[in-house]
């Protein structure tokens, strides 16, 4: 078995002076950042005081669900002989808050709209190429609650 390791760097710059004094006292902002790569400006939700301009955990993650499936998706669908040309997706994550503020994630929904280069008979190996991705994608394998897909696809002509 082969071992990966991930390493990113995540620097809290919210301090407006007085710390965490209070839960209004302090921003969420932060940064996460990692070797040679563009820094990712993050926040918490704008429903836990965040700033909506930047990427908050939650849509990080669903975004980290759509882009396993992707990533995947394509690479089966390279080696089954499927010319994807064009692929984007509109996920969707629903999360869950409990009264005392804990919470969780009921479920994503990925809505890939793919693009094939091909005959119409190929539309047929799409459904069960995003279910591979979907059975073999890293991140939906290491989530506690469902990932779905709900795909599209169309003929390039």
């Amino acid at each position: 078995m082969r071992e990966h390791r991930y390493e990113p760097t995540v620097t809290w710059t919210g301090n407006r002076g007085q710390g965490t004094v209070g839960p209004r006292s302090y921003g969420r902002e932060h940064i996460v950042s990692a070797t040679s790569k563009p820094d990712l400006p993050g926040s918490s939700d704008p429903a836990f005081l965040g700033d909506s301009t930047r990427w908050n955990p939650e849509e990080l993650l669903v975004a980290s669900l759509s882009q396993c499936h992707m990533l995947w998706f394509l690479g089966l669908a390279a080696a089954a002989g499927v010319v994807v040309t064009d692929y984007v997706d509109h996920p969707t994550g629903t999360m869950t808050e409990e009264p005392g503020g804990a919470g969780q994630f009921a479920e994503v929904t990925l809505r890939p709209e793919v693009t094939v280069s091909s005959t119409d008979d190929v539309l047929d190996k799409l459904e069960a190429l995003h279910e591979e991705a979907n059975r073999v994608c890293f991140i939906a394998r290491s989530v506690n609650f469902p990932v779905r897909h709900h795909a599209t696809a169309r003929i390039d002509r």
